[in-house]
């Protein structure tokens, strides 16, 4: 395999990985008003008052890992905000 054939090969799992990204996902938005609602600290204690371990929190704010169903309804049943109005925290804003 030529340079050229490694570069091209290389780029095509560039493209494949960036389409698998939760591109329109924006966390900090959601973390940020669920942690200001409930009058919490940082991450870690919002891990305890979800009862879920840090590395959830933190792959869901760096766009690693993307807030299921399970730790949706947990939130809002921490928090009551409506189910709709978390999802809608976590869309970018239109400009």
């Amino acid at each position: 395999m030529n340079v050229r054939q490694k570069k091209q090969e290389m780029l095509a799992a560039m493209h494949r990985a960036r389409a698998l990204e939760p591109s329109s996902f924006v966390p900090n938005k959601l973390l940020d008003t669920l942690i200001e609602k409930l009058h919490l600290k940082n991450d870690a204690e919002l891990c305890r008052v979800l009862e879920v371990q840090p590395p959830i929190i933190s792959k869901i704010r760096h766009r690693k890992l993307n807030v299921g169903a399970t730790i949706l309804l947990r939130m809002h049943e921490k928090s009551n905000i409506p189910i709709r109005e978390l999802k809608e925290l976590t869309t970018p804003a239109l400009h």
